[in-house]
């Protein structure tokens, strides 16, 4: 049961950090380098809608698998609708926002370098008006999932990237869209993916969460949704900020060269987040139904398992980087051997230091789950904000260590958390939901 979700929720992941990751490589080696830091310059737009995502369907995907693990199935369903009603309702406002009526503010607020700022602008209109698609796949993807359907999530996250990786190629290439083409081509994987999700309800064995539309006790009803979603909402929303401020100290401090290097540490994140995501969304899923049976030693089961996978998972991953690290930077392009150089040495470090990420954001689920939201939330904020500073501290002090400020705000935090966890005494022990 938990490596059918657990490779479930890794697919479902593909469709959120893969989309970016195949178009840098595609960008990369039919437009420009270029090409890929305008992708990563806009890569806080697309966390951003992740977060809209975090905030509304993780959150009310919990509650869900806290209802059917109680067999209300009344409540189930009206959880089930508020979030995706939510969902498309702030969608919609981003994409008239951000898509249509300023688009261009919105590039030069991501991007203060005027021979990028086109490629950057292109790229970011479309995921603003496409933004529904992305929030709408990934809400339906966890939704199918705690409703029982794994193996259809699957299916449908693996043609939504297969298409998106056809059709960038046919964009780009084939009709001329310059890397526009690219970012639609994710759009329009993602509108087939949500198509494949709704053939969950075909089935009359799979109407457990059909919609129950009322607007009795709605607006209660989305602060439970946001409550629950918030933790990892705003984790997302502070790595949203450190994508942005990290974007600028970098670009600022070692121009274009540099933030072509940073395009590639942040692929290799995506590469982490890719397991991360997939573990985080299975240790909600399987665990938040333990809690709701009140179920101590299987909670306890599914949170080991967890570890276990993430620990295998980061080890050769990193193993890899270490080893092949000029390989990923030849598969977005770089062909400089100063460049190529530089991008080895970024590589390595960064490959290590999202090691404790990976550890200290499972563990962020962990506390969630026993209800210690007040720790859940200290690492939100501190997984990302931490390293804003430490950045900005050794950009100024010593620019040529730059790419170490992330393994240094990691331990940092590793070690508050320690000290935090030990002054309140917190312990692990099931609680009542």
């Amino acid at each position: 049961m938990f490596y059918q979700y657990l490779w479930a929720y890794i697919l479902v992941a593909l469709s959120g950090c893969l989309g970016n990751v195949v178009d840098g490589i595609i960008v990369g080696n039919l437009i420009s380098p270029d090409g890929v830091s305008a992708i990563n310059l806009s890569k806080p737009i697309n966390q951003f809608i992740f977060t809209l995502h975090l905030l509304i369907n993780a959150g009310a995907g919990m509650l869900v698998a806290y209802a059917l693990g109680k067999s209300d199935i009344t409540t189930a369903r009206r959880f089930f609708t508020r979030a995706l009603t939510l969902s498309m309702s702030v969608g919609l406002i981003l994409t008239i926002v951000g898509g249509l009526i300023f688009p261009n503010e919105t590039a030069r607020l991501l991007c203060s370098n005027e021979e990028l700022l086109p490629l950057a602008r292109d790229y970011m209109r479309v995921l603003l008006i496409g933004n529904p698609a992305f929030i709408l796949m990934w809400g339906l993807s966890t939704m199918v999932g705690v409703d029982g359907s794994p193996r259809l999530v699957s299916v449908a996250v693996v043609i939504d990237n297969a298409l998106n990786l056809l059709l960038d190629i046919i964009f780009i290439q084939w009709c001329g869209w310059g890397i526009t083409g690219s970012s639609a081509a994710t759009v329009v994987g993602h509108l087939v993916g949500i198509a494949i999700l709704l053939c969950h309800w075909i089935s009359k064995d799979n109407r457990r969460l059909t919609p129950l539309f009322s607007l009795k006790g709605i607006l209660p009803s989305w602060r439970q949704i946001v409550s629950q979603g918030a933790p990892l909402a705003v984790a997302s929303i502070c790595l949203t900020l450190l994508l942005l401020s990290a974007n600028t100290i970098v670009l600022s401090t070692t121009g274009r060269t540099g933030i072509f290097v940073f395009a590639l540490c942040m692929n290799l994140l995506q590469v982490y987040n890719l397991f991360l995501s997939g573990t985080c969304q299975t240790l909600q899923s399987l665990g938040a139904i333990q809690v709701g049976l009140s179920y101590e030693a299987g909670l306890r089961e599914v949170i080991t398992k967890g570890f276990r996978f993430i620990t295998t998972a980061m080890v050769v991953t990193c193993a890899f980087v270490w080893i092949w690290p000029q390989g990923i930077a030849e598969l977005f392009g770089c062909d400089d051997p100063a460049t190529m150089a530089e991008s080895n040495h970024a590589l390595r470090v960064f490959a290590l230091s999202f090691i404790p990420f990976c550890y200290i954001y499972v563990l962020m689920i962990v506390y969630k789950l026993y209800s210690h939201h007040r720790m859940a939330l200290f690492i939100s904020f501190a997984l990302s904000l931490t390293v804003i500073p430490v950045l900005w501290v050794v950009a100024k002090v010593a620019p040529q260590a730059i790419w170490y400020s992330y393994l240094i705000a990691y331990l940092i935090e590793g070690i508050a958390i320690c000290c935090l966890h030990r002054a309140t005494r917190v312990t692990f022990t099931l609680r009542s939901h």
